[in-house]
Order: C-alpha cells, then sequence, then structure tokens
C-alpha cells in the first residue's frame, strides 16, 4: 500500500465556508441539530448508569424547585397572612410550614448531590474512554500513518480535544431538567391563574429560542478556533522539538512571530465568539428581569381585583428568580456545545479513520540461506512522484553486514524503510529472513527515563541479558561508570549523554532482542573509527547468523562491510565486495573518493 499525501482533515468551517441557499441553509441546520443530538447521545451511552443517577436527581431537584413555590405560597396564605389577619397562628400551622420547607430543601439538596457527583463522575469516565480510544487508535495505525499527520496535533486531539469534548456534558442532566421545571412551572401557572400562564408560554420559548440561535451564530467561530488550535499545538511542539537547530540559526524571532501569528488566529475567532457570548448572557439577564418586572405590575393587578392571592403571586415571583439559574445552564450547555462539537468531530477524524494495513505484514518468507531479498521492487512515496526505487532485484545472504551505498537521495534509507516493513512496495516482494528486526537510526531516540528504561522498553531482561547488549555496543565502560549505572535517568531525549554514547545505548536496544535483521541507519556515524570496528568485530561474533543492513556514508564503515550495495537514482547499480567495487565501478569509486576528501576536509 503506497503512502498517500499528508491527511487534511475537513472541518465546518470549511465546510461551510461558501454562501448558502436557503435549502441548503435549513439542510446545514438540520444537520447540526441531528450532529448534536448524535453527540450528547454517544455520550451518554458510554456510561448509562452514572447518567441516569444525573437525571434522576436531577429530575428531584426540578420537581422540588417546583414544589418549593407551592411551599412559599402556603406558608404566606396560611402562616404569615394570617398572622397579620388575625393576630394569631396555631403552633401546628407553623409546624406544617417548617415542615414544607425544611423537606423540599433536603429533597432538592438530595437531588443536587446525586447530580452533580453522578454527572462530574460520568463525564470524566466519558473523557477517560475517549482518551482511550483515540490513543489506541494512534497506536493501531502504522508508522507510515504517523508520518503523514503532525504529532503535536494529534497530542491534541487525545487531550485538549477530550476535554473540550466533555465539557457540555456535566451541565446536560440539570439543563434537561430545567426542561422539566419549565412544563412543570407552565402547568402550575396556568393553574394559579391563567394571564400568569399566557406570561409563562410567551417567555420561556423566548428564552430557549435566544439560546437556539445563540448556538447557530457561535458554531462556526468555535469550530475555527478549534483546528486552529490543533495547528497551534502541531507548530509549538515542533518549534520545542527543534530547538537546538532554532537556536544554532538565531532563528527565535522567526518562531516567535510564527507562533504569535498562529496564536492570534485562534485569539481571533475564540474572540469572535466571546463577543457573540456576551450579547448572550446579557440577554439571559435582561429577559428575566424585565419578565419580573412585569410580572409585578400584572401580579399587583391580579392580586387587587382578587384574582389571585398574595401567596400565589409571591410563589410565581418565587418560581420565576428560581428559574434564572436553571435557565442560564441551558445557555451554558449550548455555549459550549459548538466547542465540544468541533472537539468531537476531530476526536471522531481519528478513532474512525480505516486502520491501515500493516507493511510488515506483507513481507515474505526469504529462503533458506538468504537474509533480505527484493525481489523487482517498485517503491514511490507517493502516488505523484517519481518512484524512490525501481525494479530493485537483489539478495543479501543471511548472516552478511552489507553496507548499503549512495549518493544522496538515491533511495539508501527507502530500502531500509521496506525491509523493516516500515512501508510496502507499490511492485514487487520483500522477503526475510524469520525472526525479529530491530533498527538503530542516525539520530538515536532516548526516553526520559533510566537507562534500564530505555534498552528494556517494557520487556523482561535480566541484568546479564543488558549488560551482555551493552558490551556488544561498547557501551558497558561508560554505562558502569554513570552514577547510578544501569538506573541513571538520562533525562528528555537522552540530554545527559553525548551523541555517541546515545547511539550505543539505541544500538543495545536492538542487540538485547537478538534480531535475525538488524537495520543500522548511519547509526556509527557518531563513534569514531576505533569504536566503530570493535561495535562491527562484536557483531559479527555475537550475532553471526544476523543480516545486518548498513546504509553508511562513511569510508572506514563501508570497509568493515563484507559486502556492499551500490544505489543510483533508486536503482542497484552495483553489488559486490568493497575492494571490488573500486575497481569495477567508476561511479562507486568517485562516490567513495568523495566521501574520503570531504573526511579529510573536515579533519
Amino acid at each position: 500500500m503506497s503512502p498517500q499525501p499528508p491527511t487534511i482533515w475537513p472541518t465546518d468551517a470549511a465546510r461551510n465556508a461558501g454562501v448558502l441557499s436557503r435549502d441548503e441553509n435549513d439542510t446545514v441546520k438540520f444537520a447540526r441539530l441531528r450532529k448534536n443530538w448524535l453527540l450528547i447521545r454517544s455520550m451518554l451511552a458510554l456510561h448509562p448508569r452514572e447518567f441516569s443517577l444525573a437525571f434522576l436527581g436531577a429530575a428531584v431537584f426540578a420537581l422540588g424547585t417546583v414544589a418549593s413555590s407551592f411551599a412559599i405560597r402556603w406558608v404566606i396564605d396560611n402562616v404569615i397572612l394570617e398572622r397579620f389577619e388575625s393576630g394569631d397562628v396555631s403552633g401546628a400551622t407553623v409546624a406544617t410550614g417548617l415542615g414544607l420547607v425544611i423537606g423540599i430543601g433536603l429533597v432538592r439538596a438530595v437531588g443536587v448531590v446525586f447530580r452533580r457527583a453522578a454527572a462530574s463522575a460520568g463525564m470524566w469516565r466519558v473523557a477517560e474512554t475517549y482518551t482511550n480510544q483515540v490513543l489506541g487508535r494512534l497506536v493501531e495505525q502504522p508508522v507510515g500513518w504517523h508520518r503523514r499527520h503532525a504529532d503535536g496535533d494529534l497530542v491534541a486531539r487525545g487531550g485538549v480535544d477530550t476535554e473540550t469534548t466533555v465539557s457540555v456534558i456535566a451541565p446536560i442532566p440539570f439543563a434537561t431538567s430545567t426542561v422539566l421545571m419549565i412544563f412543570i412551572s407552565t402547568i402550575w401557572l396556568f393553574v394559579i391563574d391563567i394571564p400568569l400562564g399566557v406570561v409563562a408560554l410567551v417567555v420561556f420559548p423566548l428564552v430557549v429560542m435566544t439560546n437556539v440561535v445563540y448556538e447557530r451564530s457561535v458554531s462556526v467561530h468555535y469550530t475555527t478556533a478549534q483546528g486552529q488550535l490543533g495547528e497551534f499545538s502541531a507548530a509549538v511542539h515542533e518549534s520545542f522539538e527543534g530547538v537546538q537547530l532554532v537556536k544554532s540559526y538565531g532563528a527565535e524571532a522567526r518562531e516567535t512571530e510564527r507562533l504569535a501569528e498562529l496564536a492570534d488566529r485562534v485569539r481571533a475567532s475564540r474572540v469572535k465568539a466571546i463577543r457573540l457570548r456576551t450579547w448572550f448572557e446579557a440577554l439571559q439577564d435582561v429577559i428575566p428581569a424585565v419578565t419580573n418586572i412585569g410580572l409585578v405590575l400584572l401580579g399587583a393587578v391580579r392580586v387587587r381585583s382578587g384574582d389571585v392571592t398574595v401567596g400565589e403571586f409571591t410563589s410565581v415571583i418565587f418560581l420565576f428568580t428560581l428559574l434564572v439559574l436553571p435557565l442560564r445552564l441551558i445557555g451554558y450547555a449550548l455555549s459550549e456545545l459548538p466547542r465540544s462539537m468541533a472537539a468531537w468531530l476531530r476526536i471522531q477524524e481519528v478513532t474512525t479513520e480505516p486502520i491501515e494495513p500493516d507493511p510488515s505484514l506483507d513481507l515474505g518468507i526469504a529462503p533458506e540461506g538468504v537474509g533480505v531479498r527484493f525481489d523487482h521492487v517498485t517503491f514511490a512515496h507517493r502516488n505523484d512522484l517519481a518512484p524512490a526505487l525501481v525494479d530493485v532485484d537483489l539478495d543479501i545472504p543471511a548472516g552478511t553486514i552489507a553496507a548499503i551505498v549512495g549518493p544522496t537521495g538515491a533511495g539508501k534509507s527507502t530500502m531500509a524503510d521496506l525491509a523493516l516493513g516500515i512501508v510496502a512496495p507499490q511492485q514487487g516482494q520483500v522477503s526475510l529472513a524469520p525472526g525479529s528486526r530491530s533498527i538503530v537510526f542516525q539520530e538515536a531516540f532516548l526516553l526520559a527515563g533510566t537507562v534500564r528504561d530505555n534498552i528494556v522498553l517494557g520487556h523482561d531482561f535480566t541484568d546479564d541479558e543488558i549488560w551482555a547488549a551493552l558490551e556488544i555496543a561498547a557501551a558497558a565502560e561508560f554505562v558502569a561508570a554513570l552514577p547510578q549505572r544501569l538506573e541513571t535517568v538520562v533525562g528528555e531525549r537522552g540530554v545527559s549523554l553525548s551523541g555517541g554514547q546515545r547511539q550505543r545505548v539505541a544500538l543495545a536496544r536492538a542487540l538485547i532482542r537478538r534480531p535475525s535483521l538488524l537495520i543500522l541507519d548511519d547509526t556509527t556515524s557518531a563513534l569514531d573509527p576505533a569504536t566503530e570496528a570493535t561495535v562491527l568485530e562484536r557483531l559479527r561474533s555475537s550475532l553471526s547468523e544476523a543480516t545486518v543492513l548498513l546504509v553508511a556514508s562513511r569510508p572506514s564503515t563501508i570497509a568493515l562491510a563484507d559486502e556492499v550495495v551500490f544505489v543510483e537514482a533508486g536503482r542497484v547499480s552495483a553489488h559486490g565486495v568493497h575492494a571490488d567495487l573500486m575497481a569495477s565501478s567508476p561511479s562507486y569509486r568517485r562516490l567513495v573518493e568523495a566521501f574520503e576528501s570531504d573526511r579529510a576536509g573536515a579533519a
């Protein structure tokens, strides 16, 4: 399977960038509602027990809130007014009023505890589930897939996007209970007084419509901002990964300007969204406040006419006051919904993308006595580019140290990738001798753990096996001199070790697995010739049956190999012993002489 061009994941901002007709707009609105419902439903379905408890607690709270207005009405009409009018109230009546207020308050408190605890637990369990899904998919995808995607963007999808996605789920039980409160409150207001019920019938839908209009207006800005945040995360990751390069070339100002520009894009989209949110929250305050003023005027008229009692009128005002916060919760949930939707779509782009076939599974089994076979292999990094390798036909005997030599861009590293199973050829077949494979890259990567951690990488190896691998890699002496020997922490990327030390630890990591195929991608370039010769000689004696592919550009390395594969323009131009190629291939001789001249000039 050939690598494809870098994936550009679509976003709503890109899809909705054009001018839409009315029918297209309706379709987009319906699609948005459908996606919002899909988002909420998918998260609730992940951990239904927790969210069922949260909804139950929210429903108890909603019923308790409406019941509290009934209690206020009863206390005012039967205790307070009775005391003013008759001058005396029985103890039983006072006790009943206290019991109503305290009992309903306790019921509401229990509902709040269940709602908040269960909703929070459900939210973080959903976050854990999504994070595991993203990380699981990233682990399953082959190396070629990762090469086409920015590391920082993938990290953002498993971290920032996950947290943003679940931010909407915690208030959902409370927001839905508000709908129940509105429904019951409207009925209750109609029971008390029809004009007051009409006010509720007008105001409540008005508040809901305000929320809907806001959600539609702000979604595009949050979607754009979330995508730009991924780009910014990728750029920051790249900049910090290349901090040595940036500082070496004095490019700090350039990097600062580049990151500042990306950050400004995120800020601009967020500011637009926040401006809309500011107007929306102002409306959320104004509408209930104006409604309460209107209710006071209308209630005064209704009380004077005797259509409602003072207690009933007070309970209405009290109920509207209690509903202000829940109504704001609907607004909060809808304001978070666009951000959560944008982040969720970015997560889904990773988790729903098909797992690409693992090229290593397409490797064939080489005939006995052959370590690596390229059978008329052709490979292009992209379908629209010229092939990096063309009709390569090659056999390397098992147990051979073979140097792959060629000018820059000839296809040496591509041959190593094919042999390792990182990529698969478009034509032909790569076959290997049975057994495991290991590679040591030119730039050795060490984790920020101990020497032991970097060698075993989670596997079980004894100390004797570790020291034996270090001995072959000519690393035992310097590791033994470290403060805590194998338990010495090397720092991020092995910063406390020199380049040659990092390469030897990486080489020990490969050797301890006793591979049948060992690929060294210019690995020994950081070693002096004497150490390099020692390492290769120990490889011969300790891994006599292993095949070693040595991508080399140093004459001393090439001379130590059993045979040389000379690659030019993606083709194997010559194959044989170094001395023979020096005599028979002018191109090879000129290249090696050029290597020697460069080394002499550098010295």
